[in-house]
């Protein structure tokens, strides 16, 4: 193949900001950066020039961010701003064999309509949602998400989302572009030496359904008394769940540890615990969980509609997809069961390995 000039648009950027959708973006540009000229266009989170180089990729800080988030929401202001940055540059994107937008970084998107080199990559799709997420504001993000059908080329990240754009009107071909993970990566750390029997890992929002696993584990706790739980990560939400976990009695049983800032700790700690569990109210992919069955864990998610993660899980066969009320017997099954557990983790490692990152790149190249 000869050599492309690729770029990625979306407003946050790995490994300043440590989210799904960035690591996505990390991931795809270094390995595709070994063959191919590639560049990464959002906020400049790093001290110096706006325009930097790593790993191969070309960075490009347009705007600066400031304070990312109010009220556990993405601010729109220096969305906006960065999306007029974003026109500005348009002619340089305009020479790029590819340009690669992320449908989260709407006013970005929006400003990339009728891009003819413009690949649109849904990680999720809200539909009337907005109207739940913002009140009466969100038919105007309903409106601008509907206006993205206007690309011409799209690709969604999970079956549900491709699922989702069908049913929503959406005619153009849908490429099928999933999340990966780097299986011998994972496999070349060691466990850490803080052991747990359940972990959470994510941000502390409202959406990741921690209150849920809490609740869970307040009924595991009473066949288990002396269960142990790890939650990895932080967010608006962290105050509110140190309090639900004290009044249900889990002080000595949940361990908060805030965020971690090397990905490989967290991959240990995952890799120390027996069941993990991810009970997500709404999730565009999942990629922690992907990471959960990579290190052999089994995995415990919620059946909710919103949850594009219980996708990746085969519900009795690599872990469980079930109902809020039913979390806490579905991780006292696991962690009453050995063999059992021992038997789903091994399945969800052996169906994370179609997942590798290099695999992921290749259906990447197709789908331009």
């Amino acid at each position: 193949m000869e050599t492309l000039r690729i770029a990625f648009v979306y407003d946050v950027v790995y490994p300043w900001v440590k989210g799904g959708v960035e690591k996505r973006i990390h991931e795809l540009a270094r390995r595709l950066a070994k063959k191919h000229e590639v560049h990464v266009y959002g906020y400049k989170l790093w001290e110096g020039n706006g325009e930097i180089e790593r790993d191969g990729v070309f960075y490009h800080g347009l705007a600066p961010a400031g304070r990312l988030y109010i009220l556990g929401r993405r601010r729109p202001l220096p969305m906006l701003r960065l999306a007029a940055r974003i026109s500005r540059v348009r002619d340089d994107l305009r020479n790029c064999d590819v340009v690669d937008v992320q449908n989260l970084f709407y006013p970005g998107a929006l400003a990339l309509r009728g891009l003819e080199n413009a690949l649109l990559t849904w990680h999720e799709f809200w539909g009337n949602y907005w109207l739940r997420y913002w009140g009466p504001l969100g038919v105007f993000g309903e409106t601008a998400e509907k206006a993205l059908f206007s690309f011409e080329r799209h690709a969604a990240v999970s079956w549900k989302t491709k699922l989702d754009l069908a049913e929503a009107g959406l005619r153009k071909p849908i490429s099928l572009v999933p999340n990966g993970v780097d299986a011998g990566l994972i496999k070349s750390i060691p466990p850490a030496e803080l052991e747990s029997d359940i972990i959470f890992v994510g941000r502390l929002i409202p959406e990741k359904g921690v209150d849920l696993l809490l609740r869970a584990l307040a009924e595991v706790k009473r066949e288990i008394p002396d269960v142990r739980a790890v939650v990895v990560g932080d967010g608006p939400e962290r105050g509110r769940l140190e309090r639900l976990s004290a009044r249900l009695g889990l002080e000595d049983s949940v361990l908060f540890t805030g965020f971690l800032e090397s990905r490989d700790e967290v991959i240990a700690i995952i890799k120390a615990s027996k069941v993990f569990v991810l009970p997500s109210r709404r999730e565009g992919f999942g990629m922690v969980a992907l990471e959960a069955m990579a290190s052999g864990l089994p995995v415990v998610t919620l059946n909710a509609p919103m949850n594009a993660a219980r996708f990746l899980v085969e519900n009795g066969r690599s872990g469980f997809a079930v109902g809020a009320d039913e979390l806490g017997m579905a991780v006292l099954t696991l962690l009453g069961d050995k063999k059992l557990n021992r038997k789903m983790g091994a399945k969800g490692k052996m169906l994370a390995r179609h997942y590798e990152w290099e695999n992921v790149v290749g259906v990447w190249l197709a789908s331009i």
